[in-house]
């Protein structure tokens, strides 16, 4: 029954004219495989020819670098931190760059966090502790700690976040190109991978979305958003711009006003740190549904003025914010009319379509994996992986869309990122009442 099977499923393959073909699995072939594929493929090739330019100009940067050694300030805003601080001082202190001051803000904590901060403060661990005895939210514990910074650049911790000993120093080399650089991200990889089958899919996809993504979109001028577990800015930007705005979503507003300032943000795949995913899908779900909430409140409302040409219009924050909401938003409400136009044209095919349609989405996945593999630093530990990628279809083509289609409609119709307890409530109120 089952060579019978396969003998039906290859026969479709080749009986249908390549039209016919197209015309049934549209989605994939004109919207999909140049996104996910053809970019990425360039841009490695792009990134080994050049290895040698790379490699030189690096090595410029770090000799400016060390030569100015500015002091930076390490900034760790968070509630209920405590057990990660004495991990991320060790981590810090194994770091090849030196130069630093480390400030932690406790945002309202109820556990030891208070206790192991002062303590750790007192023995000269931390350079400055600081609490917010009513919790304010992360933007306010992050403007807290700008109080208090006095290097030329910050970088913005989650103290759960640990380093490869030379990520610190990585981060910076970007700010020494020569360019008009106001903020760095860093590669954020899972730390947990092992724990469950939902952090290691998670693996996988931060690897997709952050070290083979955001290489691209660097690449192409378009990267938008640095992630508030390990990032570095440009001091006086940020206390120019007046520091974070009330989240969700403040790791991508900050670096959306960063771009509208003229300045460039650049992603640097050698800084790199590592964070727990969520081990649970209930959990990741959660923060999901946070994480897309903040992509129509910050892209579609509060940023609008990107789509409007004037003065202050940039052509390149344009188009980061089209291609940002045509294939997250719009291309993920057009999906659904692609599986329904499959169901209706296609009823007596489903069985073969399908897992035909799977099967695609799979070689893509795979070929991409090999992408990653071969520029990324840890790729022995990272091999195993593929083991996982046949999951990856269902994770990101139904579990993923799913989510991201919740968030949608329960922001444009509710604003329901104002309403998450994710942020206090008070801040949200003020939040809503002034447009953030």
């Amino acid at each position: 029954m089952f060579v019978d099977y396969w003998e039906y499923f290859v026969d479709y393959w080749f009986e249908k004219s390549y039209l016919e073909i197209i015309r049934t699995f549209w989605y994939f072939f004109i919207l999909e495989l140049p996104r996910f594929l053809l970019f990425d493929f360039i841009i490695v090739i792009s990134v080994i020819l050049n290895r040698q330019n790379l490699r030189r100009r690096y090595q410029k940067a770090r000799k400016l670098l060390w030569a100015e050694m500015p002091l930076i300030s390490v900034i760790v805003p968070g509630k209920n931190e405590g057990k990660h601080l004495y991990k991320l001082v060790n981590s810090l202190k194994e770091q090849t760059y030196f130069n630093y001051e480390l400030i932690v803000v406790d945002d309202g904590s109820d556990d030891e966090t208070p206790l192991i901060g002062r303590d750790l403060e007192k023995n000269g661990y931390i350079d400055k502790f600081v609490r917010n005895d009513v919790r304010g939210g992360k933007a306010s514990a992050a403007n807290l700690a700008l109080r208090y910074t006095n290097g030329k650049y910050i970088v913005h911790l989650d103290a759960d976040t640990s380093f490869d000993r030379d990520s610190i120093e990585n981060i910076l080399l970007p700010f020494y190109f020569g360019e008009n650089i106001g903020a760095v991200g860093g590669n954020i990889k899972v730390r947990n991978a092992e724990d469950s089958f939902c952090s290691t899919l998670q693996a996988i996809e931060y690897l997709n979305t952050i070290s083979m993504g955001r290489i691209v979109s660097t690449e192409l001028g378009i990267y938008r958003i640095i992630s508030g577990a390990f990032g570095a800015f440009r001091t006086d930007v940020i206390k120019r711009l007046g520091g974070w705005d009330i989240g969700p979503g403040l790791d991508g507003d900050i670096t959306v006003k960063f771009r509208k300032l003229g300045y460039k943000i650049h992603f640097e795949p050698k800084a790199v740190g590592l964070t727990n995913a969520p081990t649970n899908f209930p959990t990741l779900s959660k923060q999901r549904l946070r994480w897309s909430k903040s992509l129509i409140r910050f892209r579609i409302r509060k940023h609008s003025d990107i789509y409007i040409p004037g003065k202050n219009f940039n052509l390149l924050n344009f188009i980061s914010f089209i291609e940002n909401v045509t294939y997250d938003v719009i291309l993920n409400f057009l999906w659904w009319f692609y599986i329904l136009d499959i169901v209706i044209n296609n009823m007596r095919m489903l069985a073969i379509i399908i897992p035909l349609k799977v099967f695609m989405y799979m070689i893509m996945d795979f070929v991409q994996f090999t992408l990653i593999l071969m520029i990324s630093e840890r790729w022995k530990k990272e091999l195993k992986l593929y083991l996982y990628l046949p999951a990856m279809v269902f994770y990101n083509s139904y579990y993923m869309r799913f989510i991201r289609t919740m968030a949608y409609f329960k922001e444009i119709f509710w604003f329901s990122s104002y309403k998450d307890p994710w942020n206090p409530a008070k801040t949200s109120i003020k939040a809503f009442r002034n447009k953030l």
